[in-house]
Order: C-alpha cells, then structure tokens, then sequence
C-alpha cells in the first residue's frame, strides 16, 4: 500500500481507529512497519503520531512493554481543546459552566445509580482531605478531584470523558477566582454543599444529588465570579 506522506499516515492512522481496526489500549505497529505499509517515510509517520499524541488520542512508552497505544479515555485531551477555545474567546466561561451544569447532573444521576461502598468511602476521603485543607491550591486540586471522581463512578463514558473535560478546563479559572475571593467563608461553604452532594450519594437518590450540583456549580459560579 502507498499512500504518501504525513498528510495521508495521519489520514489513515485516524482512519484505523475511527473505523475500530485498532481498539482502546491496542498497541500501533512501530514506525518502521508503518512506514513500509504506507510507502511513507518514517519521519512523515512520526509526525502523525506526534499529531495523535499532542491531540491526545495515542499515548506512547519506551521500554519492551512500550510503543504507542491508542488511549482509552479523552477527558484529559477534550479539556485541552476546550482550554484553548475558552482562551481564544470561541467559547464564553459562562457557556462551558452552563455545559458543565447539564454534564455533571447526569454525571451526578448515573453515580447515584451505580455507586458501591467502595465509592461513597473514595469520595468520603476527598471530602475529609477538602475539610482539613486550608490552601487555595491544594483545595482546588481536592475540588477537581472530587467530580471528576464522581464522573468517573457514572456508567456512560461519554458522560465521564465530557465532564472530566470540562472539569479539567475550568479548573485554572476556578482557582484564580478562588485567590481573589474572601477564601475562608467560601471554603466552609463549599465543603458543605460537597458534603450534601456525598450525601445525597450515599443514600443512592439520584434526584437530590442532581439538584444538590446544579445549586453548588451556580453557586459557587456567582460566588467566585459575581
């Protein structure tokens, strides 16, 4: 097969994937072997696969158990491109944190519905760590920690990679506002309404831990932002 240069090893590298030929976590054939199986030269496929990686689709390791895999989640590579276009003006903060309202109910519903023990004592631990935490920074990171968690515990991936994605884009904003904030009587009230969203968890009821995020992500919205 010879399809030419970077252009079309990136074409067909994406191609694989979207097509399902290679699966989450698959290993790709080293550069070499693309290379003769494209007739390109190894420098237009690795600068595909550099493409891949900046976009967060493949991940790539050295050592025997190494090479370069297809990911097997986009939270982190969607909150990057978000992060860019919350930057370039192309979305508006107020747009993403009216997304991130509408993601994190459902995120928040589909935790309440399949949440063990195990889970609700995860989220226990954050919140503890939240309420003996008095540093801006390290709250913020707790804070991240705590629904993206929460996503992660919801059954739908597209649910979990999207909110994680909005999550992680905001976070940056979020903290900076956190610094300029009267930080202490805001820091005891957000460690109550996480405490409520566990709660509602616990007890499994979806709807209270629906309402119960949507009151703490407008909240704290106007709290921080005005």
């Amino acid at each position: 097969m010879s399809v030419g240069g970077f252009d079309s090893a990136l074409d067909y590298l994406t191609g694989e994937i979207l097509e399902g030929n290679v699966a989450p976590g698959e290993r790709l054939p080293n550069e070499r072997e693309l290379a003769l199986q494209l007739g390109a030269s190894r420098s237009a496929v690795r600068e595909a696969i550099k493409v891949l990686q900046a976009q967060g689709v493949v991940t790539s390791q050295t050592g025997p158990r190494g090479g370069t895999r297809v990911a097997t989640g986009q939270g982190v590579a969607l909150a990057r491109v978000l992060r860019l276009h919350v930057a370039l003006g192309a979305i508006s903060f107020d747009e993403v944190t009216s997304t991130r309202v509408v993601l994190e109910r459902a995120a928040a519903e589909a935790a309440a519905h399949s949440i063990d023990d195990d889970g609700v004592r995860l989220l226990q631990g954050i919140v503890a760590e939240m309420q003996s935490t008095e540093g801006v920074e390290e709250f913020n990171e707790l804070d991240t920690r705590f629904h993206v968690t929460i996503a992660l515990l919801g059954a739908n991936r597209l649910v979990r990679d999207l909110t994680i994605a909005i999550r992680e884009a905001v976070a940056a904003r979020i903290l900076e506002g956190e610094r300029e904030s009267d930080w202490e009587p805001l820091r005891t009230r957000l460690n109550e309404e996480h405490a409520g969203i566990l709660e509602a968890l616990r007890m499994r009821d979806g709807r209270l831990a629906t309402e119960r995020c949507e009151a703490h992500i407008r909240g704290a919205h106007r709290a921080i932002f005005g």
